[in-house]
């Protein structure tokens, strides 16, 4: 099974007095904020990554599909640059981290192949196939007879077959583990162990609010008391990211969940491999994946449900979910259901209103005088809803970007003020619930 994901039940509540001091704050330790991490680290900067249950959201239940093809949905069109540039940083990025001292990430770049269950479900997918073409992604017919050539487990029944050789995998929980691990890493004399954190990166509490100080955000107040004060502040907490008190004034992140159920099963030794791609299917118009492991186990996903379970947590599984995945999952490879059932788990993902994310500075206008800025040691990584993990070199990489003083014009779509109004927070408002510091940063303690 994949190493556990560190995430201590009871965090040990901080003094009041407690005062972490570092160049960068991580809120949010999900695949994004370790990835974000992890790349301020690679910077030369100091980093703490704020979160009281580390991998344990919706990076816990993705299933890793590395598909920038394959998750070209219509009218969405934009996010594609976006999605086919992380997608050509995927390589480099899993190499460094093997590099840098980490475990297995379960990086694969095995293919995927799109399978359809009937004949509209063939047309559905050769209409996508066109619109896919038309973007000048590489999709290409299989006959049943190839399809099962290479995957002898599909079901003869299926009505076609797509191969897309540039859709990859990674192990989610695996890539977690992984950057815990190169985050623990500090070379001596190099000054990025962080005094008071674990591990010299970890602060395991909830961020309740933004420190603000004579109109710049200087850090973070933690739930159970004490502060992290930074030079710079990374809200990548997913969908707590909305409520974070001390966001700034006119700033609306309009992040709903979007609850997907998923199944981990494990394939008994005479059906091995089940399956060397992943396969992604539509049944009846419904569609199902299925990703193969190196570990001998598959990942079967993901309904997709926009309300919570009544009376119960975000992490409910629904009963007619379950049922829906394992009866279309057969439909394509019956021997799933000679599989062992291990696990059940759903969370939830942060959407937004274009399904795309909430990712940059946040840009504020000067009273009376239309000269636009940005709040100063801001900038918010949140929103990626189905593409989290793919897209987790890219927001890395631009993250650090704006830490140094760079722009990309072919992000700037991607504004988190973009919902607000005019795409700019109306004036130098004072931040939602007042949070200030009365103590200033202290320079020589930053990079502790």
């Amino acid at each position: 099974m994949p190493p556990a994901i560190s995430s201590p039940a009871e965090p040990a509540p901080a003094s009041p007095a407690t005062a972490l001091h570092a160049d960068v704050a991580v809120i949010g330790g999900g695949v994004i904020g370790h990835a974000i991490a992890w790349e301020v680290r690679r910077s030369g900067r100091s980093v703490v990554l704020i979160d009281d249950a580390p991998g344990n959201g919706a990076s816990w239940a993705a299933a890793g599909m590395l598909a920038p093809v394959s998750e070209l949905h219509y009218q969405e069109e934009d996010l594609l640059e976006l999605m086919l540039a992380s997608s050509g940083l995927w390589p480099a990025f899993a190499a460094d981290l093997a590099l840098a001292g980490a475990g297995d990430a379960g990086y694969l770049t095995t293919p995927t192949l799109a399978i359809g269950a009937d004949a509209a479900d063939r047309r559905a997918l050769m209409d996508l196939r066109a619109v896919q073409q038309a973007s000048g992604l590489v999709v290409e017919p299989l006959t049943v007879r190839e399809a099962r050539t290479r995957e002898s487990l599909l079901s003869p029944a299926i009505s076609c077959a797509l191969d897309i050789p540039a859709d990859h995998q990674v192990d989610p929980r695996k890539l977690v583990a992984c950057l815990q691990e190169v985050l623990a890493l500090h070379e001596p004399g190099a000054g990025t162990a962080v005094a008071g954190a674990r591990a010299g990166f970890a602060v395991d509490q909830r961020a309740a609010a933004l420190l603000w100080e004579d109109g710049r955000v200087i850090g973070v107040k933690l739930a159970h008391g004490g502060t992290v004060q930074a030079k710079e502040t990374i809200v990548a907490n997913g969908l707590q990211a909305a409520s974070l008190d001390g966001l700034p004034g006119g700033l609306n992140l309009p992040l709903r969940p979007v609850y997907g159920d998923i199944l981990r099963l494990a394939v008994p030794q005479h059906l091995r491999p089940l399956l060397t791609s992943t396969v992604r299917g539509m049944v009846h118009g419904v569609p199902v994946y299925i990703v193969p492991r190196q570990d001998g186990t598959v990942v079967i996903g993901a309904t997709q449900r926009e309300d919570a379970l009544a009376g119960t947590g975000d992490g409910a599984v629904s009963a007619g979910g379950v049922y829906q995945l394992l009866r279309d999952a057969q439909v394509l490879v019956p021997a799933v259901s000679e599989l062992e059932l291990l696990e059940c788990t759903a969370r939830a993902r942060p959407a937004t209103p274009d399904n795309a994310p909430l990712l940059g500075r946040v840009p504020v206008s000067a009273q009376g005088t239309g000269n636009t800025g940005k709040v100063a040691g801001l900038i918010v990584a949140t929103g990626f809803f189905r593409h989290g993990v793919l897209l987790a070199p890219a927001a890395a990489a631009i993250c650090r970007d704006l830490l140094d003083g760079r722009t990309d014009p072919r992000w700037g779509a991607l504004s988190p003020a973009r919902f607000s109004g005019k795409h700019h927070v109306a004036g130098l408002q004072a931040p939602r619930k007042d949070i200030s510091s009365t103590k200033a940063l202290d320079p020589q303690k930053e990079s502790a």
